[in-house]
């Protein structure tokens, strides 16, 4: 496993999609927060990280599906995939490491906006005057939909052997994953059903954790739906094996 993630982090970070993707996504996090008048902290009043919690989800339905959309598809369509089936990996060691090596690349691409952190503390009055509770959490929250964003592109990526097929189908599946459902649930149709709906959407449990309180059913809903799509990239690999 950890052979396969040196392998998908020394390809993506060898590719120029990579360092355009970690570019769109830092510069969006950065006009957000700095720029945009209507967003950013220097017009609030008051030292907040809010923005980047706010706008983050949506640049990951950019970021993710390119970190992803290459992991399968780009493998079948070269051959190199049937080449990995010669070798001692099962494939939930190739699932498992082509899902930590892109868990890597979301960590990587989150860090720097750790300075804003910075930034912001020190812009603080009194200095430190920041919700630290609620940032830990929304950081966190950030990191699981980011594991389930990772969990829906690989299985695009599986189910195909066009990278442009796979970005698109996934970033369609996690937008409706993460904000499909709360549009449905808002149809004035479901009565006391549309709480229920809100649930299936990762954006009920985003919002929860990024208000810093760590609710166990949160945790369970996005290791589960992250579990399920790992499975379903097993399984799809097993059959077309």
């Amino acid at each position: 496993m950890i052979t396969i993630l040196i392998k998908e982090v020394n390809e993506f970070l060898n590719s120029l999609i990579a360092y355009v993707a970690l570019t769109v996504f830092l510069l969006g996090v950065g006009t957000i927060m700095w720029i945009l008048p209507d967003t950013s902290v220097l017009e609030y009043g008051y030292a907040t990280l809010e923005p980047i919690f706010t706008i983050g989800p949506y640049l990951f339905l950019f970021l993710v599906p390119a970190i992803t959309m290459r992991s399968f598809a780009e493998e079948k369509k070269t051959g190199t995939l049937e080449l990995l089936y010669t070798l001692p990996f099962r494939s939930y060691q190739i699932v498992g490491g082509k899902y930590l090596a892109a868990m890597l690349l979301v960590i990587f691409a989150l860090l720097p906006t750790v300075l804003y952190y910075y930034s912001i503390y020190q812009l603080g009055n009194p200095t430190g005057n920041l919700d630290t509770s609620g940032i830990i959490g929304s950081y966190l929250g950030l990191l699981l939909l980011g594991s389930v964003f990772v969990s829906i592109g690989l299985f695009a990526s599986a189910i195909t052997d066009n990278q442009i097929v796979s970005f698109v189908v996934s970033a369609f599946t996690c937008f409706l994953i993460y904000q499909g459902f709360e549009a449905i649930a808002s149809v004035d149709v479901w009565g006391s059903w549309s709480y229920y709906l809100e649930q299936i959407g990762s954006m009920f449990h985003y919002s929860s954790i990024s208000r810093g309180v760590l609710d166990l059913r949160d945790l369970a809903y996005f290791l589960g739906v992250t579990f399920i799509f790992l499975m379903l990239t097993r399984l799809t690999l097993e059959l077309k094996r």
